[in-house]
């Protein structure tokens, strides 16, 4: 692709798909078809403008790759005029993206995982499979193209695939869930069922979708072929509640919702207490609605355990403004699905929180950043924030208190490193999602440079309990330094995977109780890739943050992975170090070049080549150092981690 502004030409599809996002283009020095004399007196441009559009070009990348499946160079010349925006630039963020494709490809990709708890379930067999059946992964067959995918989110009903289909209709209907009947995953076709949503009427697509998906879960070779060739005639996907085994404990608190009301009525959601925490949040200010945050001892559910009130007292209290409320809604960590849930099963719960969180900070404009491999969670939040503007929820008079506050939703395209909170400030102003160094924090400048304060999912939907109840009632649970309850996502080899909430306290054993743990237990991974394992003779370990540090692992986003001894460990640690090398963004060299030389190690260790494993074993804790010392994010820091502690505590290679 040259990268240079050419005389390339969008087609007409193309051109559509960025006018429908962007309006018509001003003047022929922004890509309209003929140039009137006042474009030849005058032309508005130059840095200012590139910073004022900026911000556009992930979304406009986005509405080409939905409308015909990739971006060409006349489409991206095309955004190129029409945000000021230099091509180098534009390529530079279009190929950092793995859902973005600048070369031709089929309209329908299907994306078939290939991480933990898929390969835990059988998803090499199912890709060897679709090989004899489509051919290899990135061969066209059949108007479709298939690819290797790590986590989609979907690990609950492992092994997963998502197929995007490019095209105008909005339509965005799921597959069912292809229930096997019992037994070991892998079986054939003839041995599943299909299971609807429960009976109830298809959903009426999201106004503005131009994008087509289907998600198909547990996969196999036939199924996948099937939705290639003909997704709409396929069922729904099924109602979150599938994936929360616990639906309807009365002992519930983040989850108590999900299974019970209708995630796309507002009505349901105020009969059951919603908007009781903002009314409350009105009542007490800012700095009280601060002040019960601190008191209720709340901290980061994303792994990093900062306490949530410090991080938005340190955000108000800036002289800057405007200051931006962040949602990190790109959980991309293999085995962490618990938002994805949240967000499909109770969307109004996160829009009441971010008005709670975006009022305590002093923000009028919040941002979802959502992973792009969500499509319905996507959906379920655009109807909720569309009902909540409609009733006076959101927009310049919330409630009728003279509080103006309003979010968007940011799709993210695939890129695990959005996951790191300074990245997901590069990707919504339009640059490559790379994270930034720090001082200064995102509360002294953060999106756009200016104070922000930025929060998963799973944190600000704690903050509706601490509001509605008090922080003594909130801290009542759990323990001291760890309160309230947690979401842990549980998958791999139990007989009930999906997301289960417990009392920080709970220890793993009584976790696994819930699940159906295997007769022949290897190993459990907490904290997902990023993590470390725990043997079976450690499952008494409380599920705290101070309670897995004490145990020389860690909690982090709640993954809970559990393996059988028919997994072949060293192909799972191979596996995250390949995840490592692809998901690195190449920034810092401890990271760039020190997850290579992870996966060369365990390559030949696991092939039985080269060097012995006592020196690739000593070669890899020097550069796992290495990484952890001077990477300038957690991707680096933590990349070695799990391997570390296979090694240590599972004797992997001796």
């Amino acid at each position: 692709m040259d990268l240079k502004y050419t005389d390339a030409t969008p087609s007409d599809a193309e051109r559509e798909a960025v006018d429908a996002l962007l309006g018509p283009p001003p003047s022929g020095w922004e890509g309209a078809a003929e140039r009137s004399d006042g474009d030849l007196r005058w032309a508005r441009g130059g840095a200012a403008a590139a910073r004022d559009r900026r911000e556009q070009l992930l979304p406009a990348l986005h509405a080409v790759n939905d409308r015909v499946g990739w971006i060409s160079e006349g489409a991206l010349d095309y955004i190129c005029r029409r945000l000021t925006v230099a091509p180098a630039e534009a390529y530079g963020v279009a190929t950092f993206y793995a859902m973005f494709a600048v070369r031709p490809r089929p309209a329908k990709v299907l994306h078939v995982c290939t991480d933990l708890a898929c390969a835990a379930r059988g998803s090499a067999a199912v890709r060897a499979d679709l090989t004899e059946r489509l051919g290899p992964a990135g061969t066209p067959a059949e108007g479709t193209v298939w690819q290797e995918s790590p986590c989609l989110g979907l690990c609950e009903r492992a092994p997963a695939a998502l197929l995007l289909r490019a095209g105008v209709d909005p339509d965005l209907r799921s597959l069912a869930q292809i229930q096997p009947l019992g037994g070991p995953p892998g079986r054939g076709l003839g041995e599943f069922e299909e299971r609807g949503s429960g009976g109830g009427a298809p959903e009426e697509p999201t106004a503005g979708a131009t994008r087509c998906s289907a998600v198909i879960a547990p996969a196999t070779a036939p199924t996948l072929v099937t939705a290639a060739r003909t997704p709409e005639s396929a069922p729904q996907e099924p109602p979150p509640t599938a994936a929360v085994p616990q639906s309807g404990d009365p002992a519930l608190v983040l989850l108590k919702r999900i299974g019970t009301v209708d995630p796309a009525s507002l009505d349901d959601y105020r009969s059951t207490g919603g908007y009781t925490a903002l009314r409350r949040a009105f009542a007490l200010g800012p700095a009280g609605v601060i002040r019960e945050v601190l008191e209720a001892g709340l901290v980061g559910r994303g792994g990093a355990a900062f306490p949530t009130g410090r991080k938005w007292q340190a955000t108000a209290q800036q002289a800057d403004g405007p200051h931006y409320l962040v949602c990190n809604a790109d959980e991309s960590e293999p085995g962490t699905f618990k938002d994805r849930v949240l967000m499909e099963g109770d969307p109004y719960a996160l829009v009441e929180a971010m008005t709670i969180a975006g009022y305590a900070v002093g923000a009028h404009q919040g941002y979802v950043y959502l992973r792009g491999e969500y499509p319905r969670a996507y959906e379920r939040l655009a109807h909720a924030l569309a009902s909540a503007r409609t009733r006076g929820l959101l927009g310049p008079d919330v409630l009728g208190q003279g509080y103006a506050f309003d979010i968007e939703i940011r799709r993210g395209a695939g890129a695990y490193i959005c996951g790191e909170e300074t990245a997901i400030f590069n990707s919504i102003e339009g640059q490559r999602g790379e994270p930034r160094s720090k001082p200064p924090f995102p509360v002294e400048k953060g999106l756009f440079g200016k104070p922000t304060a930025v929060n998963n999912v799973e944190t600000l939907v704690n903050v509706l309990p601490i509001l509605e109840h008090g922080a003594a009632a909130y801290a009542a649970t759990g323990t001291e330094t760890s309160t309230g309850t947690k979401l842990f996502c549980v998958s791999g080899q139990v007989d009930r995977p999906g997301v289960y909430e417990l009392p920080f306290g709970a220890n793993l054993r009584e976790l696994l109780d819930l699940t159906g743990p295997p007769e022949r237990l290897r190993a459990v991974l907490l904290g997902g890739a990023a993590g470390g394992f725990v043997r079976p003779d450690e499952l008494d370990v409380p599920l705290t943050f101070e309670g897995t540090r004490a145990a020389g692992t860690t909690l982090g986003s709640g993954v809970v992975l559990v393996l059988d001894d028919s997994v072949e460990l060293p192909r799972v640690l191979l596996r995250i170090a390949e995840f490592f090398r692809d998901e690195s963004c190449g920034q810092c060299v401890p990271c760039r070049v020190g997850t290579v030389r992870q996966e060369e190690a365990l390559h030949r260790i696991v092939d039985r080549t080269g060097a012995g494993a006592a020196e690739d074993i000593a070669l890899m804790r020097e550069v796992g150092q290495a990484m952890r010392d001077a990477s300038i994010c957690g991707l680096g820091q933590t990349a070695w981690n799990a391997v570390e502690s296979a090694i240590d505590r599972l004797g992997v290679y001796k």
